[in-house]
């Protein structure tokens, strides 16, 4: 296959050779570099790459340029190759143009014109930006194939999970051409969906996610049976426990059952994360804490359930939901928390078919021109209400209050208030949900009148509630009436510790009630409901494991 493209495009012949010509001195070697004059002819040239199964790895657009800006083709290059980094050329004047595209089409960065010496302005940052698409997008999407139906709940299922591990794929209707003839040849029918097309030819039927993981790429199996620490739960907490676990030279496995990032990796834009003061999507930003953990060295398992913790003695064991085991000297406990389902009539069958549960970034392209419902008044329903404001004809928040200020951090609440695509219903609830092959019509109250109306839409995102995953910890450490981890003071009562309790201290702060086991983010009682308290709180239960495992 002919080495990946880098594609420059700017109106201003002696910039756009300049911009070529420092491009091919580095990495010419590897890339082949395609320079444009105009918008125009590099969306052409994309699509002929396009057409010939070639990739791209990185777009660099001058914002200035004549009948389509350089926002406006990276947005419309987005369609042609989503993994490809994006970069903006701008001058000192065009920087506000610059930090609006990274809201619109999530740009990776953006360059001040002049760049020289580029050993200092431009290859460092082309080389970070490389390195995160050989990451994960140097697979062509074309070589992994989705068959299902728009609305089937397990084809969305399987869409969810590749999209959330960073996985490209590409998706095919089961009753459009290819589809039926991808499933012909499988030997299966439409009603089997979903059909995974691995790039090698096989064929996965209704795979579980642990078959898919491991046909994808995915690690499942841990390459040891021992470890110095075991992380559960790739959220922010757990990243932040493998990144410094592993960077300090403890053998670090982190486990995820479902996909990194969590609930912050379904989030569209984290605009108060320290460092980050235009925002980052989460999505970038568990990449990155991915992607540095395993250069660290921390091993990484995927779709793997932990169903059990048990005291070994000098060990903590963990079992999965197969049977099968893992053990180490101590254990972080970052399994966060879920969203709450909502228990209105009609909508339990409809889950994955119009009603979701967090932010599906796959889906909001499929909401334009439509009305979307979302409920919920925190942070991670605002960030949505924002981004598929982007897309939808206008987007409904419902929230039981009165106004979002309890709930919301104000940014978000300004944000909303500046965007006329988005209705806050506040004192709103669901009540019920109808449709045939997916959701089509909602039923509303308003909790202070008692009024009932019904609206048509196919949309439904639910952000409520904290319910913490940790019933496979019943018995093994001490919880909350609510199911949250009690770990360092709170397990003290009147100068007593817990029962149990075998060592000559106190549990350390993040410490539950088993020694050796500590809990981080939000699944720990009475933890601060935010990304950088649980990346925090990560780094702190390492320090700890540090100072268990020199008193042992």
């Amino acid at each position: 296959m002919p080495n990946p493209a880098i594609l420059t495009v700017d109106d201003d012949p002696a910039v756009s050779r300049a911009v070529a010509r420092d491009i091919r001195r580095r990495y010419g070697d590897r890339y082949r570099v395609v320079r444009a004059d105009s918008a125009e002819a590099a969306l052409e040239a994309l699509r002929e790459l396009k057409l010939r199964g070639e990739q791209v790895a990185v777009l660099i657009a001058d914002y200035r340029m004549p009948q389509m800006n350089g926002i406006e083709f990276l947005e419309a290059a987005m369609d042609l190759f989503p993994s490809a980094r994006r970069v903006l050329l701008t001058a000192y004047a065009d920087t506000d143009a610059a930090i609006n595209a990274i809201n619109v089409v999530d740009l990776d960065h953006y360059l001040l014109k002049p760049w020289h010496p580029p050993e200092e302005k431009l290859y460092p940052v082309l080389d970070s930006l490389l390195e995160a698409w050989l990451a994960t997008g140097a697979t062509p999407t074309s070589d992994l194939r989705v068959v299902g139906h728009r609305w089937s709940a397990p084809s969305f299922a399987a869409r969810d999970f590749l999209a959330r591990n960073l996985v490209p794929f590409r998706w095919v209707l089961a009753d459009e051409p290819e589809g039926a003839e991808l499933l012909a040849a499988a030997g299966t029918s439409a009603n089997d969906v979903p059909l995974i097309v691995t790039a090698d030819g096989k064929s996965l039927v209704q795979p579980t996610e642990a078959d898919l993981a491991a046909h994808v790429g995915l690690a499942t199996t841990p390459a040891a049976d021992f470890y110095d620490l075991v992380v559960v739960g790739a959220g922010p907490a757990g990243l932040g426990a493998a990144v410094y676990g592993a960077s300090e030279g403890l053998r670090t496995v982190l486990i995820e059952r479902r996909a990194t990032g969590g609930q912050a990796g379904q989030s569209s834009r984290i605009e108060n994360y320290l460092g980050f003061p235009d925002g980052v999507s989460g999505a970038q930003l568990t990449d990155r804490a991915r992607r540095q953990a395993l250069r660290f060295g921390a091993e990484l398992l995927s779709a793997r359930e932990v169903v059990a913790l048990e005291d070994g003695g000098v060990a903590r064991v963990l079992r999965f939901a197969d049977g099968s085991t893992v053990a180490a000297h101590t254990v972080v406990l970052a399994t966060g928390v879920s969203y709450r389902m909502l228990t209105a009539p009609g909508l339990a069958e409809l889950t994955g078919r119009g009603c979701f549960y967090g932010s599906v970034a796959s889906e909001a392209p499929n909401c334009s021109g439509e009305d979307v419902y979302i409920v919920g008044g925190a942070n991670s329903a605002g960030q949505a209400a924002v981004h598929f404001s982007r897309y939808a004809r206008r987007v409904h928040l419902l929230i039981r209050g009165a106004d979002l200020t309890r709930s919301m951090s104000s940014y978000l609440i300004e944000q909303i208030a500046r965007i006329d695509t988005i209705e806050v219903h506040p004192t709103t609830e669901v009540v019920g949900g109808a449709g045939g092959k997916h959701l089509e019509q909602l039923t509303l109250r308003d909790t202070r009148t008692g009024d009932v109306r019904n609206v048509d839409t196919s949309w439904l995102f639910v952000f409520i509630g904290a319910e913490p995953c940790t019933d496979w910890l019943d018995g093994a450490v001490a919880r909350d009436r609510r199911g949250f981890v009690l770990t360092g003071p709170d397990l003290t009562r009147g100068g007593r510790r817990p029962p149990g309790w075998t060592l000559p201290r106190d549990p350390y702060h993040l410490e539950s009630s088993m020694p050796g086991v500590f809990a981080a983010g939000d699944v720990r009682a009475e933890s601060v409901k935010r990304v950088a308290s649980a990346v925090g709180e990560g780094a702190m239960a390492v320090s700890l494991v540090h100072r268990y495992l020199e008193a042992q």
